[in-house]
């Protein structure tokens, strides 16, 4: 497959290149900052400059078999780069993995009440365009990942994707490893199994 990220230069972004990369697949990062960009060393990756703000300076993401977004606001973002992203993802038409926050939109409280009483402190402001840009993902066919808080760690050999409505409230706030985030967003990019749906990513 022919995979393009989105976001590739952050955390998660940089384990789904390599991750991708790994398994074979022809991955094009999409970077703000192609010069900035420290990629591995693969005939297998290119890089390409990408700004969801100017979609007519972006690539055609319709050439791509699958897109998969790991973008978030930065420092410095103003508003609106999410619901960008998610509409320069939705006009390419194809299939797309989208990465929301577990306990925004639609799975608010899904976490738990601590979870939930953190993420109101943390993301606050930011709830209202994740909800939108959620939304916009998923009416265009893409499976969204609400995940929770990110840790560092490796693979979970025990990592599975839950469809939102079947998810258990925890009593503790929820986490998986970034590494595990990547393999799940690469496994449904490459299968599609649940496309226009929310799903939450565990381990």
């Amino acid at each position: 497959m022919h995979i393009a990220v989105l976001g590739a230069s952050g955390k998660a972004g940089r384990l789904l290149v390599a991750q991708a990369v790994e398994r074979g697949h022809q991955v094009t990062a999409l970077v703000r900052a192609p010069e900035q960009f420290d990629a591995p060393a693969s005939e297998l990756l290119d890089v390409a400059r990408a700004d969801v703000m100017s979609p007519d300076a972006c690539p055609d993401l319709s050439r791509f078999d699958a897109t998969v977004s790991a973008i978030g606001i930065s420092k410095g973002d103003g508003p609106g780069a999410l619901v960008a992203g998610a509409r320069l993802l939705a006009a390419a038409g194809v299939r797309t993995v989208w990465l929301g926050a577990l306990g925004t939109g639609v799975s608010t409280g899904a976490g738990g009440r601590l979870y939930q009483a953190i993420m109101q402190k943390v993301v606050g402001k930011e709830m209202q365009e994740r909800t939108e840009a959620d939304r916009i993902a998923q009416d265009a066919g893409a499976t969204v990942f609400h995940a929770p808080d990110l840790w560092v760690g490796s693979v979970s050999p025990k990592r599975r994707l839950v469809p939102l409505a079947d998810v258990e409230r925890p009593v503790l706030p929820p986490h998986i490893s970034r590494a595990t985030l990547a393999a799940l967003m690469l496994d449904e990019a490459e299968k599609g199994r649940h496309s226009g749906e929310i799903v939450v990513p565990l381990s």
